[in-house]
């Protein structure tokens, strides 16, 4: 019989008188175990490294700079929980660290963000996801023409720019197929800097934009994101796409972020294009948070203003000389692309 009391007992007799030290194994209770220790260890050895692409539960990372530079696999360690590591993490590493084909080394410790570029799956997931971490520069990238320019979708990167404190860059391609000032001039009042560019251009301008910088490029498909990745960083190989007769939408090729390394120092982060952006996180404060010359006069307008005419505050300010009448409707739009 098999007895549950801190023993097992090996016998088919109930004679308790017949037993010796073979046929009893003592077993320690559960409440007797050797308590857990509350400390972890210290990974003095462990390195800081980048987070530069994520497939399948596997974190490629970059350790060190230049002659230094290693290209590292690694894993999440069981000390880590379900915490989420993107593109542009800084994390810190043990293991193997040299990079070799094989290795594999373990993320024990995510350091703190300095930024984080968030979306939801539309508006009215309340669930947020960051996109990318550790940007200090959103590059939007809108076609002219061959798709149409979604001014829409602009509307609502820009808006996750602000809400992220990441400084906003407008890309606008194929300059050759489209005149660029409407558009231009729809975003003249935001103060957002705007690159144009059509087929042939030289990169000069663009590559100052990004140099020492960790910019995000966002756009939708077909505009030529990765064409553009392709042309600062040789050796991406990203694959590029064409725009469908039918509906005018690109065809997604990037399917995943990766982060590539200038030349000329800095990074840019490539992302899957989308058709979508939710940003049901992002609170009406918060956005106007960011237009720090309109935040003293909407903080005067009555509780649950929509910031909408014709008993808003910015109205007045605008009467007053405070901001420019283009300024503050910029403002009512991103509000507006909320809804």
């Amino acid at each position: 019989m098999v007895g549950h009391v801190g023993t097992t007992v090996l016998m088919a007799s109930r004679d308790h008188s017949r037993l010796d030290e073979d046929d009893v194994r003592v077993r320690p209770s559960r409440g007797k175990s050797r308590p857990r220790s509350k400390d972890r260890p210290a990974h003095s050895s462990a390195e800081t490294a980048m987070v530069v692409a994520v497939d399948r539960g596997r974190w490629t990372c970059v350790i060190g700079t230049g002659e230094n530079e290693r290209v590292v696999t690694a894993m999440r360690a069981r000390e880590m929980g379900r915490k989420g590591v993107v593109v542009g993490d800084r994390v810190e590493l043990v293991g193997d660290l040299t990079g070799s084909p094989d290795a594999l080394a373990r993320i024990i410790r995510l350091i703190p963000r300095t930024t984080a570029l968030r979306r939801t799956a539309d508006d009215t997931d309340p669930v947020e996801r960051v996109v990318v971490a550790n940007a200090d520069q959103l590059a939007v990238v809108a076609a002219l023409a061959d798709p149409a320019p979604q001014t829409r979708l602009v509307d609502r990167a820009l808006v996750a720019a602000y809400d992220a404190g990441i400084e906003p860059l407008l890309i606008l391609t194929k300059a050759d197929l489209a005149d660029p000032r409407p558009i231009i001039d729809h975003y003249a009042a935001l103060d957002v800097p705007i690159v144009v560019r059509q087929r042939g251009d030289a990169l000069d301008e663009l590559r100052e934009r990004l140099q020492g910088r960790t910019t995000v490029l966002l756009g939708a498909s077909g505009v030529g994101k990765s064409t553009l990745v392709n042309a600062l960083v040789p050796t991406a190989d990203r694959a590029t796409g064409t725009v469908n007769a039918v509906t005018g939408r690109g065809r997604h090729t990037s399917t995943s972020a990766v982060a590539l390394e200038l030349a000329n120092g800095g990074w840019v982060i490539d992302t899957p294009g989308i058709r979508s952006f939710g940003i049901a996180h992002v609170e009406t404060s918060r956005l106007v948070h960011a237009f720090s010359d309109l935040e003293a006069a909407a903080a005067q307008c009555p509780r649950g203003c929509t910031h909408e005419p014709p008993h808003c505050s910015l109205d007045h300010w605008v009467d007053e000389g405070g901001s420019s009448a283009e300024r503050v409707e910029s403002l009512r739009r991103l509000l507006r692309s909320r809804l």
